[in-house]
C-alpha cells in the first residue's frame, strides 16, 4: 500500500513540475486579440480569452472571400450561363446567371464570377 502511495505521490510532483514549464496567459494582461473573419474579437479583459491561455489564437488568413477574389471571371459567349460550383457533393444547387447586362456577375452560392464575351 506504501508503495502505490509513493508512485502516487511521484507523478504528482512530476505533473507539478511540468505544469510549471508551461507558458501561460494572465487575464490582467493586456494583450490585443486576433480578428476572425466573421470580425469577431474581444477586449482584453474578456474571460471567453482564457481558452488561449496556454496556445495561441489560431486565425486562418485565407479568407474564402479573398480566394474567390482572386479567381479571374470567365469568359463565356452565351448570354445564360450555369453554375453548381463543383459536382456532386462538392458542389451547390445549380443556379442560372443572365449576362445580358455589361460587367462580370458573380454566383450567389460560391462567388465564381462570369463575363460575356464581346462578339463583335
Amino acid at each position: 500500500m506504501n508503495s502505490s502511495i509513493a508512485r502516487i505521490q511521484v507523478k504528482q510532483s512530476l505533473l507539478l513540475k511540468n505544469a510549471i514549464n508551461v507558458p501561460r496567459r494572465c487575464m490582467a494582461a493586456k494583450t490585443e486579440d486576433i480578428g476572425t473573419h466573421t470580425g469577431q474579437k474581444w477586449q482584453s479583459d474578456d474571460y471567453r480569452l482564457a481558452r488561449f491561455m496556454n496556445a495561441p489564437k489560431q486565425v486562418n488568413k485565407n479568407w474564402a472571400v479573398k480566394l474567390i477574389a482572386k479567381v479571374p471571371p470567365k469568359q463565356v459567349a452565351d448570354r445564360i450561363v450555369w453554375c453548381d460550383g463543383g459536382s456532386g457533393a462538392e458542389g451547390h444547387p445549380r443556379v442560372y446567371i443572365n449576362l445580358d447586362k455589361p460587367g462580370d456577375h458573380s454566383c450567389g452560392y460560391c462567388g465564381l464570377r462570369f463575363i460575356k464575351k464581346d462578339s463583335h
